[in-house]
């Protein structure tokens, strides 16, 4: 796919060990911009302009920290760039059962991609085993004997414990995937209501996964500095959206990982706060 020192390109906003990630591989992390007003969409020309000399191309859908999901149109778009300047797609597909609105579609099955795609799945997200680092590749055959030969000689295989908990998983839990996501498309539902009512913050529409991105530009902070005093002011711990990359500046990513209740009343507290603070500072 791609040798020492060459380039990769990593959507931004990103999760936020892929750059890293590429590093450890030896390959130079090249960052692909996006604006919150196309809700993180790469467009054909920022893709055009930098897959230049890159190899690799990493995309997230749905997508961790922003809940956007790449539609057919979208993926589409891509796969052209990625075919016309002979990329490697590498398209982290983790979220792929927590869809809020249309349905997943995975990039390997537009026309032309499936010799230039490797899909990463895990059981982290659809079956909450976290903790477990159980998941696949799926990759033409010469990729996988590269991949394989990798994981032999750093993690040495996955633990005969976890791989009992996941076959069982798989087989005996038929509805654990709509089990484990019910949940986060709930308190989906519960923010949307709120942040709908709160002037002073925007809520960027949520498609897929566990994780909601704010827009909290209108309060005059960026995303460092709201996330700071949000956490000295109530004890609520957000992510900024700097921790991302450099185009979800300005925003907030929350995680809708706790029960209803409490979710509800520290959403509440979220717009309370950025309420507060412009209407002190204005």
């Amino acid at each position: 796919m791609a040798n020492q020192g060459d380039t990769g390109l990593i959507i931004d906003p990103f999760y936020a060990t892929y750059p890293t990630t590429l590093r450890s591989a030896g390959l130079k992390p090249k960052m692909v911009r996006t604006v919150p007003e196309d809700n993180f969409i790469p467009s054909v020309s920022e893709l055009t302009k930098n897959a230049k000399n890159a190899k690799t191309l990493l995309i997230n859908s749905p997508n961790n920290p922003t809940g956007t999901v790449y539609d057919k149109s979208n993926l589409f778009e891509i796969s052209k760039v990625a075919i016309e300047n002979d990329l490697w797609v590498i398209s982290d597909e983790v979220y792929d059962t927590q869809i809020w609105v249309g349905k997943h579609i995975s990039i390997r099955s537009v026309a032309n991609m499936e010799n230039r795609t490797a899909v990463i799945g895990s059981m982290s997200k659809s079956h909450a085993m976290t903790g477990s680092r159980l998941g696949w590749v799926v990759a033409p055959e010469q990729v996988i004997e590269k991949l394989s030969d990798l994981a032999c000689n750093t993690n040495y295989g996955v633990p005969g414990f976890i791989q009992d908990a996941g076959l069982y998983a798989l087989t005996q839990m038929p509805n654990i995937e709509k089990t484990v996501a019910e949940p986060f498309f709930r308190r989906r539902e519960i923010a949307q209501k709120i942040i709908k009512e709160c002037p002073y913050i925007r809520m960027h529409p949520s498609l897929g996964g566990m994780y909601l991105m704010l827009d909290i530009r209108a309060t005059g902070l960026n995303g460092i500095e709201f996330s700071k005093a949000l956490l000295e002011a109530t004890n609520i711990a957000v992510m900024p959206g700097e921790s991302f990359g450099e185009s979800s500046a300005g925003h907030i990513r929350v995680a809708m990982t706790i029960s209803d209740d409490k979710f509800e009343y520290a959403t509440r507290s979220i717009c309370s706060f950025a309420s507060n603070f412009t209407t002190s500072t204005n």
